[in-house]
């Protein structure tokens, strides 16, 4: 199915946030660079030294909810992490064309569009805030409220009970190819990814899923 037709089709918009709507070059900057260098003066290392480190403990939880948690990182690496964030905050925008696809979709009164992120609690609410992204949600759903990152099922479970979605009639957006498989595990039939989620990356072409490279191509 195309991806104007699955955006005609659904009931239920289900939006990731960090590299679907937002450019995820902010926190590709925050973990691979401002964390690092962080680290490393705290902890008289080199940066190359210190990002091997800290790659190396980012990939041994990769998936888990404890990767997407700012207390979890804080409490391991001595950094108060949420402060980086807001040192930086000026780099959080927008991807091309998700604003305007934000207000299109929120005119709709048929469908209920919901942003459904893996990101922290206290990471949303700062974006929220830089961004105004909460404007055009009927609601704001973090898996650090389910206690599940969106890569289990138990997420989907949790989330079905919460907001009782038809799998049928559910668009779901997201660019990280494990999300997007958990969600058709589930049951989830019409799923998008992002092919260009860091404006500073070109476009990711390998993909089992249908891709667009902005979300605002849905509306073309």
């Amino acid at each position: 199915m195309d991806p104007k037709t699955a955006l005609q089709r659904s009931e239920t918009l289900m939006l990731d946030m960090d590299g679907t709507l937002l450019d995820l070059a902010f926190d590709n900057y925050v973990w691979k660079d401002l964390v690092p260098r962080r680290y490393a003066a705290a902890n008289g290392m080199t940066f190359d030294a210190a990002r091997e480190h800290l790659f190396e403990q980012y990939r041994a939880i990769q998936g888990d909810l404890e990767w997407y948690c700012l207390d979890h990182w804080c409490d391991r690496l001595g950094i108060d992490v949420m402060q980086l964030h807001h040192d930086v905050n000026y780099r959080i925008g927008y991807l091309p064309g998700a604003l305007d696809f934000l207000r299109s979709v929120h005119r709709n009164p048929d469908v209920k569009v919901l942003l459904v992120t893996n990101s922290h609690p206290d990471t949303l609410a700062l974006k929220d805030a830089v961004t105004g992204l909460g404007d055009y949600f009927d609601g704001l759903i973090s898996s650090h409220d389910y206690g599940h990152a969106k890569e289990s099922q138990s997420f989907w479970h949790a989330l079905q009970e919460d907001v009782a979605f038809d799998v049928e009639t559910t668009l779901f957006v997201d660019d990280s190819q494990p999300v997007l498989r958990s969600a058709r595990e589930y049951g989830v039939e019409m799923l998008l990814t992002v092919t260009r989620p860091d404006t500073g990356k070109p476009v990711q072409r390998e993909s089992e899923f249908r891709g667009v490279e902005t979300v605002a191509d849905m509306l073309t």
